[in-house]
């Protein structure tokens, strides 16, 4: 909101009831551009400068009473060429005297600069000064005065009222616009979708407004540092302005919404008049297609995306917080769809929000109320009948809400930042867990972990690893990182620097879910794993015919050529098992062979397995537990 100053001409107001007092001041302000001209190039040529400053010049106006002069105020402010500075006579009959006149200016004119004019009886300081306040924007000038001092004072105080506009410009840019990209900030954003809101309601028509989030901002700043995080979001920026201009029937360009930066990669936007939602649904893929561009910063070049919410005005919100929170709904809904798209609000997501609020509360007291524990799943070895392993499940008992499904759960701790201490908890207590078995006499390979992407963004994730293993006592070889195949896609290579670095000190490395179509076959062989767990989908369509099971074969036969472990999940079937056995798949896991089993429960089935180890591979037509 930058105010345009023109330096090289101020505008002068002379209010003054004796004509003769309106031409000395013709006289002495008319010749000013001819002889500061002369002063610059005498100064230029002395100094050897090659470009002077433009020179300082007057627009001169007069006016005979006070009334008149007010009203030329008002027009030049109203007309966006305001004055600089004011001459107010002192008395001026039978109109208004020069304090009321002086007082009247500077209430639609807070910044005018004023010489009061005055003679030597009219005016004490004292009475000026009760009448008006002390301020720095009035000097006295006594009468009769010299030309010099008019010119001194004009041109000091026009350069005073200047330099003020500037800063106040910048003051306005600092509080109603964000520094780093220009667009508007919070505050300023508000205020429009204010009236944006209060307009919609008045005169019955629609607008729009969308929250916009990056997705996965966070590694450019972990991976590439902050200052190339703060390029990209300038870029970012700007490519939301140029989304939305529009061009109108004849191809001129046109501003049609007001782009604003909340904070960090937070950003929306406000269409102000649209007529109909699909106007909305536009300008949003607009943005999505723009900002999936790379972008090119210097020595890098990045790629991000982002998700949208869209929430309608009026129809979601009577007022701007209701807007905004249901913007912000939306864009968790697109999110979850997949990123790089939009959701429209709908009444569902404050009901599912209002869920998701009391799942966080009741989550949050779960971790002190020792309501979560972990169930352990075994894995077996297809060729000797053992326990080759065993996965630890995270269970919620809720004293409230009973029995919490981990798909329910998992995403809020996620969202809230929950998993992390959630997240290090499994981990020592499947390690302490494992240890205290092993210590025991009951051997276990290996205990497996899952771990989400917000655990490996954690900075210090490898190293609370280790002090786990090494307060622990647990092997790291018996310690195994589960990662869904979907994370080698959203951030590779802090994933895989991750996982280097916990290989490199002994711990085995799964990929989950391994088949669902993220991981590049021809970077497996690059990866820093030990096992593929394949999708449960896969085993569920054996039944499917012969395709299905060409596409087992393949992927256990190129696991084997990598020499890599191969798990397959889901084996709920003696036909799943048989089948699984007769292709020479390594290993298997699923309620067929046992279900995930409370600690007491998993650790009796484990000294069962050691008893009839002997007795050769399990039957697969029984399932234990």
């Amino acid at each position: 909101m930058s105010i345009d100053t023109d330096t090289a001409s101020h505008r002068i107001l002379v209010i003054d009831d004796n004509a003769s007092i309106h031409e000395d001041f013709r006289k002495i302000l008319h010749h000013v551009y001819s002889a500061r001209d002369e002063f610059l190039r005498m100064e230029a040529e002395l100094f050897g400068r090659g470009d002077e400053p433009a020179p300082v010049g007057f627009e001169v106006d007069f006016a005979s009473q006070g009334q008149e002069g007010l009203e030329k105020v008002l027009r030049a402010e109203a007309d966006g060429r305001p004055y600089a500075l004011a001459f107010v006579d002192g008395r001026m009959p039978p109109g208004w005297d020069g304090i009321e006149t002086i007082s009247r200016l500077w209430e639609v004119s807070p910044e005018l600069q004023v010489v009061f004019c005055t003679a030597y009886a009219d005016y004490s300081w004292r009475d000026i000064q009760q009448s008006l306040g002390v301020t720095d924007s009035l000097v006295i000038l006594k009468k009769p005065f010299e030309n010099l001092e008019v010119l001194q004072l004009a041109h000091a105080l026009a350069r005073k009222w200047e330099l003020n506009r500037e800063v106040q410009g910048r003051l306005r840019q600092l509080a109603f616009n964000d520094t780093l990209t220009g667009l508007a900030n919070r505050v300023q954003f508000m205020d429009r979708l204010g009236q944006a809101l209060g307009a919609a309601l008045r005169h019955g028509h629609q607008a729009a407004l969308l929250f916009i989030d990056l997705d996965h901002f966070k590694r450019v700043n972990d991976s590439l540092g902050h200052g190339v995080g703060d390029e990209l979001l300038q870029a970012v920026a700007e490519r939301l302005r140029n989304c939305l201009r529009d061009t109108d029937s004849l191809g001129r360009p046109s501003l049609s919404g007001l782009a604003a930066r909340l904070g960090g990669d937070e950003f929306t936007a406000i269409l102000p008049e649209i007529q109909k939602a699909e106007s909305a649904a536009r300008v949003a893929r607009r943005i999505t297609e723009q900002l999936s561009q790379p972008i090119d910063l210097g020595l890098h070049r990045v790629q991000v995306t982002a998700s949208i919410g869209i929430a309608m005005i009026p129809q979601d919100g009577d007022s701007v917080e209701t807007l905004l929170k249901n913007a912000d709904l939306a864009m968790y809904a697109a999110k979850r769809a997949g990123s790089n798209t939009y959701s429209f609000f709908q009444e569902s997501m404050t009901e599912a929000a209002h869920k998701r609020f009391t799942l966080e509360n009741l989550l949050r007291q779960a971790i002190f109320r020792n309501e979560l524990s972990l169930h352990y799943q075994p894995q077996f070895d297809l060729s000797t009948g053992r326990v080759s392993g065993m996965e630890a499940l995270l269970r919620w008992d809720s004293q409230e809400l009973g029995s919490v499904s981990p798909r329910e759960f998992i995403p809020v701790a996620e969202d809230f930042g929950l998993i992390i201490p959630i997240g290090e908890w499994v981990l020592r207590s499947a390690c302490e867990q494992t240890a205290a078995w092993i210590a025991q006499g009951v051997d276990i390979p290996r205990i497996a972990v899952n771990v989400s992407m917000h655990q490996l963004d954690h900075a210090r994730f490898s190293d609370m690893v280790q002090d786990i293993l090494a307060r622990t006592g647990l092997k790291p070889s018996r310690l195994e990182i589960e990662v869904t195949e979907s994370l080698l896609a959203v951030k590779p290579e802090r994933v895989l620097r991750v996982l280097r670095d916990l290989r490199e000190v002994g711990v085995q490395v799964a990929i989950d879910d391994f088949g669902t179509g993220y991981a590049s076959l021809s970077r497996l062989k690059e990866l820093p794993v030990d096992c593929l767990k394949l999708d449960g989908s896969f085993i569920v369509d054996l039944n499917g015919g012969k395709p299905d099971q060409a596409l087992m074969d393949a992927m256990i036969a190129m696991a084997a050529g990598l020499k890599l472990r191969v798990i397959a999940e889901c084996v709920e079937t003696t036909r799943q098992s048989l089948f699984l056995r007769d292709r020479k798949c390594p290993e298997v896991q699923g309620f067929h062979f046992g279900p995930p089993m409370p600690r007491e429960q998993a650790e009796a089935f484990l000294k069962g397995q050691i008893v009839s180890a002997g007795l050769g591979p399990p039957n697969p037509d029984m399932a234990h537990g």
